[in-house]
């Protein structure tokens, strides 16, 4: 049994940590792209809220639990962390609510989920609107614009969205790395501009969530080392052909989010210690496979997902080889 689901009050308590863990993150997203993060954050939070109470109405169930476990609202944020911050208001009302309903309700609730309720909500937006699921800022809007983009209302310029530094690193056939940390805007000192300062606070925030035992290292070093293991042993310099240095990957794209926040989550993820460490090294080798030659240029959610299929099997392997403490 994970800690998370021992009791009530300590399922409490671990997702208001988790969601205090996710403030550095959730400031430097603000500081990088402005309102837009704020409305998401709204819009998912308000969502997960109808939808858990739509569901305890229907099952018959008393509110007040259902709404007091904090499980919704920390899927909620993590899923408006993810997705770009200036996206349709239907887009993120879509994720959250299917992520909640597919990805957890509809196997009887918390504690009973095979998959990650968040990266299955990110996965099915991102399969079912890609256009929008890349439209990432390349700086943020004063309010008044915020409200016309998000709500349809009006449409920013084409030059307020640019291409990530993942994605403009997979599609590069001839700019060497340092031609491209020079040109492009999307590109910092280490990873993606400002995307780099990101993944530190989100890593703040995991270092957190050790220091106070809501969740366990094995998972975040297994990821964090596979993903780096990989890409060093792959790359090639700074040639046009690059896929990337390590510190490149480390800290790009959702890597920390993931690692921390996302791979930990208790239910959907691995419980023994070697098989949360199998779990985050086998997502670290998916997450650079999908980026580098897959059609994604971030692959954090679909490499969960498929590593939450092989939950089970790594359980069984972890059984007949961790060494047995006598009680």
């Amino acid at each position: 049994m994970s800690p998370l689901e021992t009791s009530d009050d300590r399922l409490q308590q671990a997702m208001k940590l988790v969601l205090l863990a996710t403030l550095p993150g959730l400031l430097v997203l603000f500081w990088l792209y402005g309102w837009g993060v704020l409305i998401n954050l709204i819009v998912a939070a308000a969502t997960a809220l109808i939808v858990e109470m739509m569901v305890a109405r229907l099952r018959r169930q008393p509110l007040q639990p259902t709404l007091s476990d904090g499980s919704a609202l920390v899927s909620a944020t993590l899923l408006a962390a993810a997705l770009p911050p200036y996206c349709p208001w239907w887009l993120t009302m879509t994720a959250v609510a299917s992520g909640l309903l597919f990805g957890k309700h509809l196997y009887g609730g918390v504690g009973k989920n095979p998959f990650n309720p968040a990266m299955l909500g990110f996965a099915l937006v991102m399969v079912m609107f890609p256009q929008p699921m890349t439209h990432w800022p390349a700086h943020g809007l004063d309010l008044t614009a915020t409200f016309l983009q998000i709500f349809n209302v009006g449409q920013a310029p084409d030059a307020w969205v640019q291409a990530t530094a993942l994605d403009s690193l997979r599609i590069n056939k001839s700019l060497t790395m340092d031609e491209l940390f020079a040109s492009n805007s999307a590109f910092g000192h280490f990873g993606g501009r400002g995307v780099e300062w990101l993944n530190l606070a989100f890593l703040g925030g995991g270092l957190f969530l050790l220091q106070r035992r809501v969740i366990a290292w094995h998972a975040p070093v297994g990821m964090l080392a596979s993903l780096f293991v990989i890409s060093l042993l792959c790359w090639n310099g700074s040639g046009s052909d690059s896929l990337g240095s390590p510190l490149f990957h480390l800290l790009s794209g959702a890597t920390m989010l993931g690692a921390f926040f996302i791979i930990t989550e208790p239910v959907s993820g691995a419980r023994t210690a070697l098989a949360r460490l199998l779990f985050g090294v086998g997502v670290g080798l998916l997450t650079y496979l999908i980026r580098t030659w897959g059609g994604y240029p971030d692959g954090v959610a679909f490499a969960v997902l498929l590593m939450n299929l092989c939950v089970p099997a790594l359980e069984r392997f972890a059984a007949r080889h961790q060494p047995q403490v006598s009680p």
